[in-house]
């Protein structure tokens, strides 16, 4: 395995200074944000689709620091029946474009979220069976515009040389856990896969050690990020929890640095499950733990993550 990092976790330092970081810690490879749901705070897309020069120049410096590009990451809404649906999908071609350009064959993505009919202005995510025209919605959400729209996409994706689209089981999503990303794929076809992210799935309430097992080789790219549940409010409020992020002090879970939530122990088996299905893919760490730094938050993650990949570190 890989160990790789989304450059979004370091967006407090520039190009240059992420590099020579990354380096530092001994990261191997990069997931770039391109845009839509990212600041894109390390890759400049329209710039580079435009300038052979600025491509060249990009991969020189990532080369010099011994790294390399391991996905490109355009998660957004392209369903969102608004104009901020449209722009997403737009970013999404472009994304495409210059996977080709760099010879990226993998992109990272989620799988969108529709409005609940025809009418609808905003994205609507159903999350029980009842009341009963919730069934009815989901039914229409599926089988009109999310395989549809994926059918679609994939046969772009499929021109632009793309071998791999990890979908992310983000909640709020169409895909958000192992079986509706084989619903997906089902329809879809081999290209779609997941982007495991444990950490939906601790606040989700499931195992990230069972969905390694029950998707397999349905896995295209993993995502280290780590949640903490905190129990007295979650016991008190339970886990759906509407509060912003930076509200960390007063939510259910919160997104803490790898090993924060879960001890090294936990990350062992997780990344000992992936070997014995057969991962050998990246690793990219993604950190979004609002109680300390960014740069601190990631030389905690990658101590943890050093000491529990099953390979060894210089």
């Amino acid at each position: 395995m890989k160990l790789a990092i989304t450059t979004d976790s370091l967006s407090t330092l520039d190009f240059d200074e992420m590099l020579a970081y990354c380096e530092e810690l001994g990261i191997e490879g990069l997931e770039f944000g391109t845009g839509n749901w990212s600041p894109a705070p390390h890759l400049d897309l329209d710039k580079l689709l435009e300038s052979e020069k600025e491509r060249s120049e990009f991969i020189k410096k990532i080369e010099k620091h011994n790294l390399e590009i391991v996905a490109l990451n355009c998660s957004g809404n392209p369903l969102n029946p608004n104009d901020s649906g449209k722009e997403h999908h737009e970013v999404t071609l472009k994304s495409f474009k210059l996977a080709k350009m760099l010879g990226i064959e993998t992109i990272v993505m989620m799988s969108g979220l529709p409005g609940g009919s025809e009418n609808d202005t905003t994205a609507n995510w159903i999350v029980t069976s009842w009341p009963p025209e919730n069934n009815e919605i989901l039914k229409w959400q599926w089988e009109k515009r999310v395989i549809p729209y994926w059918h679609s996409l994939v046969e772009i994706a499929e021109k632009e040389g793309i071998k791999k689209i990890a979908l992310e089981n983000h909640g709020s999503q169409a895909v958000y856990n192992g079986s509706t990303l084989k619903r997906l794929r089902d329809e879809i076809g081999p290209m779609i896969g997941m982007n495991l992210d444990p950490s939906h799935l601790f606040w989700m309430g499931s195992d990230p050690r069972k969905t390694v097992r029950y998707l397999g080789d349905m896995i295209y790219h993993v995502h280290a990020k780590d949640v903490r549940i905190e129990q007295p409010l979650a016991d008190t409020h339970g886990l759906l929890d509407t509060q912003t992020i930076d509200k960390f002090a007063t939510r259910s879970w919160n997104y803490v640095a790898v090993g924060h939530g879960h001890d090294v122990t936990y990350w062992k088996e997780f990344f000992s499950l992936l070997a014995f299905e057969g991962y050998d893919g990246p690793v990219a760490l993604e950190m979004e733990d609002m109680s300390m730094d960014k740069v601190t938050g990631v030389a905690k993650s990658i101590d943890v993550l050093k000491d529990a990949l099953p390979k060894r570190f210089k």
